[in-house]
């Protein structure tokens, strides 16, 4: 997970994945209502809120699936590059048969933090490009749009570049995928996606995301499981297998 201050250690992710599946488990075995000893090795369940899923969102898959998996990212952020083929390899498992569904919320990292530093000055202005595509071309082209940058965003991120150079780039993916040129940079020029990108980072913000990708898994009985970094395929694929093979409604 990248925040304005570090990357999550190797070591670290162990312990969250370790975690992460630890929490799955406790869902599971007490369901919603009952009382959780919280207090003998048992890991705490988090209360994380969040929006309801709507058809505003930005959804990949089946929206009545058992799992939901809302991921909060930046366009900006590299660990959020390296996580998307894992989401991809995540709905190719589960999403054709309807277990998972994936939902794509804004979280850019443009603000300043305590000491005034920005970590991604450009990440707002990409979310609204993603935006504009949603607007102009549907969710199809908004997940076309999203697929495209991260296979052509650098890994190091594009902290240094002008927007002028990213706004080259993301005009050039909005071509690639087929959207009407002259209609994307109206939209992106106008800031009229400001306001959308600006309340999902909010709503990031509600459901106690730091730094991204961060993503929050809400269990059939909408019980939410959140989880921080980029996870990997086999901690998703542990948690997720924990809750459907579960053999309650959870």
């Amino acid at each position: 997970m990248e925040n304005r201050s570090q990357f999550i250690t190797v070591p670290g992710s162990i312990i969250i994945a370790a975690t992460i599946i630890a929490i799955a488990v406790v869902y599971v075995f007490h369901p919603s209502g009952s009382t959780v000893n919280t207090t003998q090795n048992t890991p705490k369940i988090p209360i994380v809120t969040m929006a309801p899923i709507t058809s505003s969102d930005h959804i990949f898959g089946n929206p009545n699936a058992s799992i939901k998996i809302v991921e909060y990212s930046d366009p900006s952020c590299p660990y959020c590059k390296i996580f998307n083929p894992t989401m991809e390899q995540i709905m190719n498992t589960y999403g054709a048969s309807g277990q998972v569904v994936w939902i794509y919320r804004q979280f850019p990292l443009d603000k300043p933090d305590t000491n005034g530093n920005i970590l991604h000055p450009n990440a707002g202005h990409e979310a609204q490009a993603f935006e504009c595509a949603a607007s102009i071309g549907g969710n199809d082209k908004f997940w076309a749009f999203e697929k495209e940058w991260y296979n052509v965003f650098p890994l190091q991120g594009a902290t240094g570049r002008s927007v002028a150079e990213d706004t080259a780039q993301l005009a050039d993916i909005a071509k690639t995928i087929g959207l009407n040129a002259q209609s994307f940079s109206d939209c992106l020029g106008s800031g009229q996606m400001k306001d959308k990108v600006e309340a999902e980072y909010t709503d990031g913000i509600n459901a106690g995301v730091s730094g991204t990708p961060y993503n929050v898994i809400i269990t059939p009985s909408g019980n939410r499981i959140p989880l921080a970094g980029a996870a990997s395929y086999a901690t998703l694929k542990t948690t997720i297998d924990t809750l459907l093979n579960s053999g309650v409604n959870q």
